[in-house]
């Protein structure tokens, strides 16, 4: 369990402004209180962008996701996880392959697929069960796309909708790939290298392109 409760390379709980942003957002007595809080502070504090630069490590930890604030479903994932380990609540990261149906045509360009593979998400133990929490997307994306925002309570998994608020097909989880103590980002950039190889030549570049 220690694992879950140590600071990593990308799930950094130990660092300065993450300890001050779950201190900041960690509201409520109880573990679960607290890590809800946490989980609408990353949510929509933290703004959801795809266009990053993939090739660099820093996209991948909590935080750079304060420093820029900014992220993508990774480096979101791994904020709440080093926020809720920064409170004594463990968690991982966890990862599976999912088809964005509703995916904008540009990041579908850039991508040239509307497969994510690797999206993240975090895991938090609560009242003695692993939950799954989902803060990628921001409250201002959800409403610009009408997309259903993602609500956590502590005791139920979070997690895509599959079907948007007019009844579209949206999210369809493909694969797991599991969970992990830290972000495995090596692993993540090779795949990602092999999958969205345009994209992931943009590097710097990347973080021109617009968004929402």
């Amino acid at each position: 369990m220690n694992e879950f409760l140590s600071s990593g390379s990308y799930v950094d709980s130990a660092h300065s402004s993450v300890i001050s942003f779950a201190g900041k957002n960690a509201e409520g007595k109880s573990s679960r209180e607290r890590a809800i809080s946490l989980y609408y502070a990353v949510r929509d504090a933290i703004r959801y962008n795809p266009f990053l630069d993939f090739s660099r490590e820093e996209s991948y930890r909590a935080s750079h996701c304060i420093a820029a604030g900014e992220g993508f479903c990774v480096g979101k994932a791994a904020l709440l996880a080093a926020c809720a380990r920064a409170e004594g609540i463990p968690a991982r990261v966890g990862f599976a392959d999912v088809k964005n149906h509703l995916t904008t045509p540009a990041l579908r360009a850039r991508m040239g697929s509307d497969l994510f593979v690797y999206h993240g998400y975090t895991e938090l133990l609560l009242e003695g069960k692993w939950v799954k929490a989902t803060p990628a997307f921001n409250i201002e994306l959800c409403q610009r796309f009408k997309v259903k925002p993602l609500e956590f309570d502590g005791r139920e998994d979070s997690i895509f909708h599959a079907f948007d608020e007019d009844n579209r097909r949206h999210m369809e989880y493909l694969r797991d790939r599991g969970s992990h103590a830290d972000v495995p980002a090596a692993e993540i950039m090779r795949v990602f290298r092999e999958t969205y190889p345009a994209l992931y030549a943009l590097g710097s570049q990347a973080t021109k392109e617009p968004f929402a």
